[in-house]
């Protein structure tokens, strides 16, 4: 009945006819009950906990804009995560542009001078010069080299101090694990070589040393095209230089007890952390 009284109720604000006549139709009236129970369920609103987690919106997702998807999963070690780890990153030192009517000549793309002339005899001897033995160090390894402040020591004395330098010719790039960069070696106002210099280094703190062995290890190859210190590319001079000049030695790694040979001047003895040693 109740059902009835407010169908009734409701239909005499639009048609007393209808009204009248749903009140006198029993059939009617059950279709009509029928109905509302059907959309009071329909209506019903599905309850949620007051206490459900919300999940913080990240990516700008709770400012209407859309989240951004990235493809790549966690790194997988702090190597991964450094922020070095691009090859064509730099150190930002690009060399300066110079603006195309100036009278200097710009070394970061300039070729000026090369093979122009040869140096003068006085200049060219110093620099063919042959190195005394007493010069030419030897790594760990077997490799026979000359320290790169010998070769500024002979660049000086063929071109004088201030007679030559050392021009950048790209951007510092820095990998995970080494620094390079391409230098033009000039002398007297001329192009003499370009080389590209590298150097490893193992912490990030490690990386304005590394630039300065990246930039004497690319003076060391712009110097070859000069001659100095040739022999040290020369296989045969390798060999009797070893022969003559260098031992393979066993040595103990102190802290590790380990041991494992290298190699010397025969004139050297190992240093700490190393120590002669019997197989």
């Amino acid at each position: 009945m109740s059902g009835v009284r407010i169908a009734t109720g409701r239909c005499l604000r639009q048609s007393p006819s209808l009204c009248l006549l749903q009140s006198s139709n029993p059939t009617w009236n059950a279709r009509l009950s029928g109905a509302k129970r059907f959309l009071s369920a329909s209506q019903i609103r599905v309850a949620t906990p007051g206490t459900s987690y919300n999940r913080k919106p990240t990516n700008g997702e709770g400012n209407g804009s859309a989240p951004k998807m990235n493809g790549a999963s966690k790194p997988a070690s702090i190597d991964d995560q450094s922020p070095i780890n691009d090859i064509t990153s730099g150190l930002a030192d690009e060399p300066l542009i110079l603006d195309e009517g100036s009278r200097q000549v710009d070394w970061a793309k300039s070729f000026h001078g090369l093979s122009a002339q040869p140096f003068s005899k006085e200049a060219a001897d110093i620099l063919l010069a042959e190195i005394p033995t007493d010069d030419v160090e030897v790594k760990p390894d077997g490799i026979v080299y000359l320290p790169e402040i010998k070769y500024r020591r002979i660049l000086n004395r063929a071109f004088g101090p201030g007679g030559w330098g050392l021009a950048p010719r790209g951007e510092t790039i820095v990998t995970p694990k080494s620094i390079t960069r391409e230098y033009a070696l000039v002398a007297h106002g001329r192009l003499v070589s370009v080389s590209r210099g590298e150097q490893a280094y193992f912490s990030p703190e490690g990386i304005p040393t590394a630039t300065e062995g990246c930039k004497s290890n690319a003076l060391m190859r712009c110097c070859k095209d000069l001659g100095v210190a040739s022999e040290l590319w020369d296989p045969r001079f390798i060999r009797r230089f070893m022969k003559e000049h260098a031992k393979q030695i066993w040595v103990e790694h102190v802290p590790t007890k380990k041991k494992k040979q290298l190699w010397y001047r025969k004139d050297d003895e190992p240093r700490y952390p190393y120590k002669e040693s019997k197989f």
